[in-house]
């Protein structure tokens, strides 16, 4: 169990705040954090990697990180951080870089088979494509066996094909190490297909709390409308069908025959219209 009760003065985008949390997250759980720019998500990230100092106190299962008079250093706290900007050793190889996290060549080499990166082991991170890069910084990120795993927009400045790749390779690590992880992101589609739990923060504060369909499912009007968007998850209720797809910066639910459910991919780019109550996909 992950404890946090911890509070900060900040400058966001509206002026000074002050950045309150206070919650618990289960060990291995999955948890998004969104909320617009200037909230506080990536000073909560930044607090938790003890690369910030904060009010209040911090613990994971029943070890200290940190309270009123104590502050676990940066390199006594097991978590695992994925930058926006990947942080490699641009002078040490793609092995030397997990190897200088923690001596354990099996471990590396087995993080590197299943990204596909054994290949590349020799190179450089100059040498290496944005994907090879992140994919590197996620096997580093494991490579001293994290308690928590922290992302902040891991995956925002790669190609949609690139993502949706890593993003399966990130939920199998997750899965496998039984990690507890908090990933900062705005894109709809990567919340559903990797968290369970969605924390929204405004000014601050944690304005929600709830599951990622929840927080991400929403019904359209009954306005006239025409959009594009990516195909998700087609879910069979009862005897029905149902399409999940990602239009913009939310889903919608799409009821769908069996033909249609039968003909379509994950992934695909649907054309959806819509008038009164009726969604038509073409």
């Amino acid at each position: 169990m992950l404890k946090i009760d911890i509070d900060k003065k900040l400058h966001g985008s509206k002026g000074e705040m002050s950045l309150n949390v206070n919650l618990e997250i289960e060990e291995g759980d999955f948890v998004a954090l969104s909320g617009k720019s200037g909230s506080g998500k990536t000073t909560i990230l930044r607090i938790l990697a003890g690369l910030e100092s904060s009010n209040g106190t911090i613990t994971i299962g029943d070890e200290i990180w940190q309270n009123r008079d104590f502050n676990l250093s940066v390199q006594r706290r097991k978590i695992g951080f994925i930058f926006q900007d990947y942080a490699l050793f641009p002078n040490m190889s793609v092995e030397q870089n997990l190897l200088f996290v923690e001596k354990d060549r099996e471990l590396a080499n087995y993080l590197l088979e299943i990204t596909e990166l054994s290949s590349l082991k020799k190179r450089l991170p100059l040498t290496l494509s944005g994907g090879q890069k992140q994919r590197l910084a996620l096997c580093r990120a494991f490579m001293n066996r994290p308690k928590l795993l922290l992302m902040d927009e891991p995956l925002s400045a790669l190609d949609p094909y690139m993502r949706s790749k890593l993003q399966k390779e990130i939920l199998r690590l997750h899965k496998e190490f039984k990690t507890t992880t908090i990933m900062v992101s705005h894109e709809p589609a990567e919340i559903y297909r990797l968290a369970s739990r969605v924390l929204v923060l405004e000014q601050g504060e944690i304005v929600d709390d709830v599951n990622v369909k929840d927080f991400l499912t929403k019904t359209s009007d009954s306005q006239k409308l025409s959009f594009e968007g990516e195909l998700l998850e087609i879910l069979k209720v009862d005897s029905n069908y149902v399409a999940i797809v990602a239009i913009g910066q939310q889903l919608v639910e799409v009821a769908i025959s069996k033909e249609e459910a039968e003909s379509l991919v994950i992934g695909d780019s649907l054309n959806l219209s819509t008038k009164s109550i009726s969604v038509n996909i073409f």
